[in-house]
């Protein structure tokens, strides 16, 4: 149904893997050289635009540590993106923009970053700009390492060839890299003191400012591409690796212990395998071939199958039978996870949306989910005695 209305429903979680790149076959060097070290997984979930499913996003933004907001380059910034991006300032959620369909009539990117800070009040930092646009659009003009990125269309933007900037393109990108580095400096005395003496920060300390005031939610990185095209999209998972939070960068999460009428905040529990388990259940979803499937992101500690885990939010325990990892509709079985992971679990009686789950020994309540009112409520009823067992039942 969702490939059928191009749009997505429900919030899909999926895990995939990537090593940070400028060429598509080697690491780029800064979290080593050899594949397997340089990789970061990243754990997804794809989040509904449409008004209708603004509870999906509610749910998801509860347990992520960042986002990548997509914006149509024809259409902007629309209504419902106000609408999340003022879920994801209630949350705290750091975020980069990526300005998609560039490849679309009417794609404007400039327009668009007007348009950030116009209709969400958050400070655009473009750390790239299009080459082109609509059916000329050809690549992206990198503002940090000041060359460009263009793909090659035979191949489905699996390869590219980074170039020096065309002449009629490089007036804009040095001033566009000014007032990036202008934003920058600002995150760090040492080097506004070396700006003002005229002293620009290097690629690798300009990288470093634009993580932290992304992370500190000073400004927001826009970045721009065509996913349908394959263009943009491997400097976008570049910059999801520069600029966004690990579970490491995010602040220890408190939590109060069960019971506590006054929910004070006074247990803290951080992204360590070593600490007690704490987890939230940010989605029920049902399987055609497992059944009821809770997601949960795991914020402390480690689960393994067989475990037998505290729903400190309704008191009762839990045993954990099949646990996986989820590939969007495809699912891996796994034996154990870690902090930072999103997993689905099978088997839970007891556990509903916005459930902490923690350490027996340990309880903790972590967050109470806030759920938007209804823009309609209906109400169904068996119409026979045997219906009503039947639906008692599920």
């Amino acid at each position: 149904q969702e490939q059928e209305r191009g749009i997505t429903i429900t919030s899909a979680a999926t895990t995939c893997f990537w090593f940070r790149t400028n060429n598509g076959s080697t690491p780029s060097g800064q979290y080593g050289d050899d594949s397997e070290e340089a990789k970061f997984r990243f754990n997804i979930i794809d989040t509904p635009g449409h008004v209708d499913f603004t509870i999906e996003v509610e749910r998801s933004l509860a347990v992520l540590d960042g986002a990548v907001c997509v914006l149509d380059a024809n259409a902007g910034v629309e209504p419902q993106t106000e609408t999340v991006w003022r879920q994801a300032d209630r949350y705290s959620v750091p975020r980069i923009v990526f300005v998609n369909k560039m490849d679309k009539i009417g794609a404007d990117f400039f327009n668009c970053v007007d348009m950030i800070a116009d209709r969400t009040g958050a400070v655009p930092a473009p750390v790239q700009m299009p080459i082109g646009a609509e059916n000329e659009f050809e690549g992206i003009v990198d503002l940090i390492a000041m060359c460009e990125w263009v793909w090659n269309s035979e191949d489905l933007g699996a390869s590219w060839t980074l170039k020096e900037i065309r002449p009629e393109l490089a007036d804009k990108a040095a001033e566009l890299r000014a007032s990036l580095i202008e934003l920058a400096v600002e995150q760090d005395d040492v080097a506004m003191e070396a700006f003002l003496e005229g002293e620009e920060p290097d690629e690798e300390n300009l990288r470093r400012l634009i993580r932290m005031g992304t992370l500190n939610m000073s400004f927001v990185p826009v970045l721009c591409g065509s996913a349908f095209k394959n263009k943009g999209v491997q400097p976008l998972l570049n910059g999801v690796i520069d600029y966004l939070p690990g579970p490491l960068d995010v602040p220890s999460y408190k939590g109060f212990a069960p019971g506590d009428a006054t929910e004070t905040r006074d247990i803290e529990r951080s992204a360590k395998d070593s600490d007690p388990l704490s987890g939230l259940a940010f989605k029920i979803m049902n399987d055609p071939f497992v059944g009821s499937l809770t997601f949960l992101r795991i914020y402390s500690g480690s689960l393994k199958k067989g475990d037998s885990i505290l729903n400190s939010t309704k008191g009762k325990k839990e045993r954990v039978g099949r646990m996986m990892m989820m590939h969007s509709n495809n699912r891996e079985e796994i034996e154990e996870a870690f902090a930072g992971d999103i997993v689905a679990l099978a088997g839970m009686k007891e556990t509903t949306t916005g459930d902490t789950m923690s350490d027996p020994t340990k309880p903790v309540v972590l967050e109470t989910m806030t759920f938007p009112d209804p823009v309609i409520e209906i109400a169904i009823e068996p119409k026979s005695k045997n219906d009503q067992e039947k639906m008692s039942t599920g």
